[in-house]
Order: structure tokens, then sequence, then C-alpha cells
């Protein structure tokens, strides 16, 4: 991480790292989705576990 980005996440609040980490893992699920890595159902699954365990509100 550059020093930039390691300042701004540090001025982050608890739920806001949060939500950002929620976002990035979402991200990767759509990408093994994409690449045929893992199945919908697969992605459908791990999304809304991942959701309901960070308690993001979508």
């Amino acid at each position: 991480m550059i020093n930039g980005e390691n300042t701004e996440w540090d001025n982050l609040s608890y739920n806001e790292k949060n939500h950002q980490l929620y976002l990035k893992q979402k991200e990767l699920l759509q990408n093994l989705l994409e690449h045929k890595a893992i199945s919908q159902m697969q992605y459908n699954k791990s999304l809304s576990d991942l959701t309901e365990k960070m308690k993001i509100n979508s």
C-alpha cells in the first residue's frame, strides 16, 4: 500500500473499513464467477453469507 493510501485507510472508521473490505470481497467473488471458477449458485450463497456475516445492508 502506498503511504497516501495507508494514511487514508487509517482515517476510516471501523464501519467504513468494513464496507471497503466487503466491496473487495464482493469484487473477488464476481471475478471468480466471471472466470467460471465458481457457479452462479456458489456466488449467490457466498455473497449472501458475506453480506450477513459483515452485517451489510444491501
